[in-house]
């Protein structure tokens, strides 16, 4: 059986907040406000673990996504439409 691979996620910060990204090789911009989501100890902090942020793509395209930070890259958890 072939492994899989995730498509890679590449996310551009501005102020340590979510403001773009390439995922599934589309461009994406974050179109509201990015939530963080849980840190390692369970509670929100000023670094969260990762984040949930609707953005869209150049056709006007929107999704929600989850994103964390695992060690040295980031990765899509979930989406949601």
């Amino acid at each position: 059986m072939p492994a899989t691979t995730a498509p890679t996620l590449t996310i551009w910060m501005t102020d340590d907040i979510p403001v773009r990204m390439i995922y599934g090789q589309r461009r994406w911009r974050v179109s509201d406000t990015p939530t963080p989501l849980e840190t390692r100890d369970g509670c929100v902090s000023s670094e969260p673990r990762g984040w949930r942020f609707q953005a869209t793509d150049e056709e006007g395209f929107s999704l929600v996504f989850d994103v964390f930070n695992e060690r040295d890259h980031w990765h899509v958890h979930r989406t949601y439409s």
